[in-house]
């Protein structure tokens, strides 16, 4: 027995001596190297056993994935001798690396429906999935492209990517993209080869040796002819044929049974059409003729349904027993219990169709609801039905309502015309009775004294004669000054009043536009801290004054609505430049925020509707600035006030002298002005 296992270990000891080469795969798909009932074979397997029976040597396979054989040929202590791998043509890689064994492509792969790409140019800015350290990878790394590299660990994995959108483009090699595409059918090839390249098997640069003797093999067996056998084995007569050849036959098979089916039906289709042969002639005609009808009817309606939908104004036709039979709207607002008529009285929707229906006449009415006016119309279409017609009319209700507004202000301006033209008379007879009642008391002084020296006890209106005499010459001034006041408030409202002519344009001073307005709307600035800061000599600019009266008044009373009273502080000023000259109207009230101070200028604008607001005021401003070429220039912060700026382009006259009026000139000026005035108004 001992003899016997000397004799045993002799023979297997030269085996036991020979040097094992590990072969790494990671492949698991036919043809290259795969895995089959727990049997690694393929080209790449079956090759490396053929080159280790020529070497003698015995071939132990190793799987692992191909992260992880890249990593062990670049150690020195990988347990991996060998692997093979793709290269691209015309480049080596850094390993040992021996000849080409099997001639590959990669090439672009994209979405279904995506543009073919021509060359790499068409890549450009695209996201291309590349696999690290594959072909494509090592070809890139001395040849950068225009697009962004997303680095994957699999072809498997970029197709997984391209289905989600995180990438655009594949670049992948040739047999793992044929095995791979019927798994994800919506991913096609888009190009033709992009890049060449050839297996190769590589090793360890301390494995130089054994690649060596590895290529001497292999050289033999392509000279034996053994290699083109295994060649043809794997790619001309593979595992892939046989499955589409066993496919093709299924396929066969089916086709053969459905054309059976086919024939089948088509004999008994055929037995059954010449049954109804008959009946189907005779119907023929009438068929089509109510098509022809059918088509026409379906034509009128389609027509008078498209112009019933076009019509802007809600459409409803009900029937004596208020089912509604058709609608372009929504008719829920008809029965509202928040819809009413205009001037207060309830609604109901049922009575009026019904009456309508009965009586044969058109029921028309304006109606409200919450903040919007709408007009009903109620028209009797035949016996038993009515059309009901809502439109909205919002915006011509406040359009009318505005109107209104307008025509009272018109109104009032008119009689205000009128008035002051009445009021005028009397008071130039007042002003010229109180300087002849003031003539008469100085001629009267003498008299007064030397009948006081007869009479020392004598009082006149219970008071001594000196003091009474002073204090009627006081009530004597006071009165003729207040009568003045009335005359001057008197024409500048008669000035407001006149209408505008762009031909009466003339030189006008700005301050006494300030003066006038401030007079026209003394009874309300007298509730405000009013400061008036004017500069002198006055701003002349070329205008229409009574205009310009109108839009200072309008500023004025728009800062007086908006400043409370007491602490409210209204400041006003003129101002002037070389070449420009100008008012501001400045308050310290509630201001406006951004939304209000974008629609000021709009005409029936206005956030005092409810205390009387017509919107007007400032859009007539508006436009009379643009009348005299002036800008006006708004600022307001919410809680802090509001400031309007107005700018004219300033009057200079040739040979205008530019001293300012003294107070006394000025004073003198207007008494002139006053009793020419009176002298019209007394001596028409």
């Amino acid at each position: 027995m001992k003899y016997l296992l000397c004799l045993l270990l002799v023979i297997s000891f030269p085996s036991l001596a020979k040097e094992t080469i590990v072969f790494g795969v990671h492949s698991t798909t036919a043809p290259l190297e795969w895995r089959d009932n727990g049997v690694d074979q393929g080209f790449h397997v079956e090759l490396m056993n053929s080159i280790g029976h020529l070497l003698d040597r015995p071939i132990m396979v190793r799987r692992k994935t191909f992260q992880q054989l890249m990593t062990d040929m670049h150690d020195i202590h990988s347990p991996i001798d060998v692997v093979a791998v793709v290269s691209p043509i015309n480049k080596r890689r850094e390993l040992s690396q021996s000849d080409p064994i099997y001639a590959t492509h990669a090439k672009a792969f994209t979405l279904q429906g995506e543009d073919y790409i021509d060359n790499w140019s068409d890549l450009a800015g695209k996201r291309v999935a590349v696999k690290t350290g594959a072909f494509v990878d090592v070809f890139l790394r001395d040849q950068p492209q225009d697009f962004t590299q997303v680095k994957v660990d699999l072809y498997e994995t970029g197709f997984q990517k391209l289905i989600t959108k995180e990438v655009d483009v594949v670049l992948a090699e040739n047999f793992v993209a044929r095995r791979l595409q019927p798994k994800y059918p919506s991913v096609r090839s888009a190009s033709d080869a992009l890049i060449f390249g050839a297996f190769t098997f590589v090793s360890h640069p301390k494995d130089a040796a054994l690649l060596h003797e590895i290529n001497d093999a292999l050289r033999q067996l392509k000279i034996s002819g053994e290699y083109d056998r295994l060649v043809n084995k794997w790619f001309g007569m593979g595992r892939e044929k046989f499955d589409i050849t066993s496919t093709h036959k299924k396929m066969l098979i089916l086709s053969i049974v459905i054309s059976i089916i086919s024939a089948i039906g088509m004999l008994y289709t055929i037995s059954v059409s010449r049954s109804l042969k008959f009946r189907s002639e005779a119907l023929a005609l009438e068929l089509q003729q109510r098509e022809m009808a059918e088509q026409k009817i379906r034509s009128l309606s389609h027509q008078f349904q498209a112009v019933l939908n076009g019509i802007p104004h809600g459409m409803t036709i009900f029937d004596k027993q208020m089912q509604c039979l058709w609608s372009n709207d929504n008719n829920q607002l008809l029965s509202h219990s928040k819809l009413h008529c205009v001037d207060g009285t309830p609604f109901d929707l049922a009575t009026s169709v019904k009456s309508v229906i009965t009586s044969k006449k058109s029921f028309i009415a304006d109606m409200g609801y919450l903040a919007q006016y709408w007009q009903m119309q109620i028209h009797p279409i035949t016996d038993e039905q009515a059309v009901v017609l809502l439109e909205e009319n919002t915006e011509q209700q406040h359009l009318r309502q505005a109107n209104d507004e307008a025509s009272r202000l018109a109104s009032l301006g008119e009689l205000s015309a009128g008035i002051a033209h009445e009021i005028n008379n009397p008071t130039g007879i007042i002003i010229h009775s109180i300087a002849l009642f003031s003539e008469a008391m100085k001629d009267l002084q003498p008299a007064a004294d030397y009948y006081q020296q007869q009479n020392p006890f004598w009082l006149v209106a219970g008071l001594d004669p000196q003091a009474a005499f002073a204090e009627i010459s006081h009530s004597t001034e006071v009165v003729e000054e207040s009568a003045k006041r009335i005359s001057r408030i008197v024409n500048d409202l008669k000035r407001y009043a006149l209408p505008n002519l762009a031909s009466n344009h003339q030189a006008i001073g700005l301050n006494e536009v300030v003066q006038v307005a401030q007079r026209l709307t003394a009874n309300q600035l007298k509730r405000y801290q009013v400061r008036i800061e004017l500069a002198e000599p006055s701003p002349k600019i070329n205008g229409d004054a009574q205009q310009l009266h109108q839009v200072m008044i309008n500023l004025i009373q728009n800062a007086c609505h908006a400043t409370p009273q007491g602490d409210g502080v209204i400041l006003i000023k003129t101002f002037s430049t070389d070449t420009a000259a100008g008012i501001s109207v400045q308050d310290n009230g509630s201001g406006m925020d951004k939304a209000t101070l974008k629609r000021i200028t709009e005409p029936f604008f206005t956030t005092r509707r409810s205390h009387g607001g017509s919107g007007l005021g400032l859009s007539v401003c508006s436009r009379i600035l643009k009348e005299h070429h002036g800008h006006m220039k708004v600022t307001s912060t919410v809680n802090e006030g509001s400031c309007f700026s107005l700018t004219f382009s300033l009057l200079v006259q040739e040979g205008l002298d530019a001293s300012p009026m003294t107070e006394h000139d000025r004073q003198e000026h207007n008494r002139q002005e006053h009793n020419n005035n009176d002298s019209k108004e007394l001596n028409p």
